[in-house]
């Protein structure tokens, strides 16, 4: 018997100001595609997802819609919904549209467009395979971090203890509600859905996926997510 499929939350509330374009970062065009319509294809074409959320700024649901909608074809059943005034409370309002049957919840920025369908799956199937409650992907930090106040260093953790983090973050449904119950109950606020699972109690594990997932911020972003886009098309030739 197959193992249910996992839902996706998609994260495409950000404002997008310092790309300085009308409609925020995800309407970005690029490769002849809005930002938001390469993240979502991905989430479509992994067989380990059935059930997409997008969820929107508030002001722009209809507008998002419509936008990728034009550009790609959605198979699976996708909903978009407005989404709250931070990030955490976006997450949570996709969180409540994921069907209770659904056990493994895939959490993604919209503003990463360059994920392959094969990265979510690999790590759905890795979560399943262990007893954590949630799964980062990232990678080994190649640069010294240090720790700072204001512009003084006060100290430099081990790099080999560090590593660099990204979307998708993949959970055990139950434990990402749990987690983000008590963060709502205690006013508790995260960097991303992982710190949530990590302050309940729930263990992460981490898995390992490529450099070239980059999130689109800066103008300059763009030009290069294209470059690497087509890297990627030649290699696959």
């Amino acid at each position: 018997m197959s193992a249910p499929t996992a839902g996706a939350i998609v994260v495409a509330g950000g404002a997008g100001e310092r790309l300085g374009r009308p409609g925020g970062k995800q309407l970005a065009e690029l490769a002849g595609r809005p930002v938001l319509a390469w993240a979502v294809e991905s989430l479509d074409a992994s067989p380990a997802i059935g059930f997409i959320v997008i969820v929107c700024h508030p002001e722009r649901v209809d507008t998002y819609r419509l936008a990728v909608e034009a550009a790609i074809r959605i198979d699976k059943p996708h909903v978009f919904v407005a989404g709250g005034d931070t990030r955490q409370a976006s997450v949570a309002a996709g969180l409540a549209q994921i069907p209770s049957p659904i056990e493994i919840v895939v959490v993604h920025d919209g503003a990463r467009p360059i994920v392959s369908p094969d990265l979510f799956s690999d790590a759905i199937a890795k979560l399943r395979s262990v007893t954590a409650d949630g799964l980062v992907v990232g990678y080994p930090s190649a640069d010294t971090i240090k720790q700072v106040d204001g512009d003084v260093v006060i100290g430099t953790p081990d790099r080999a203890r560090l590593w660099a983090v990204q979307t998708p973050q993949v959970f055990r449904a139950e434990s990402l509600r749990r987690a983000h119950r008590a963060a709502a109950s205690s006013g508790y606020t995260g960097t991303d859905d992982a710190s949530l699972v990590e302050h309940d109690g729930g263990t992460v594990i981490v898995f390992q996926g490529p450099r070239d997932n980059l999130k689109v911020t800066v103008t300059d972003d763009l030009a290069l997510a294209e470059a690497l886009m087509a890297l990627r098309h030649e290699g696959e030739q």
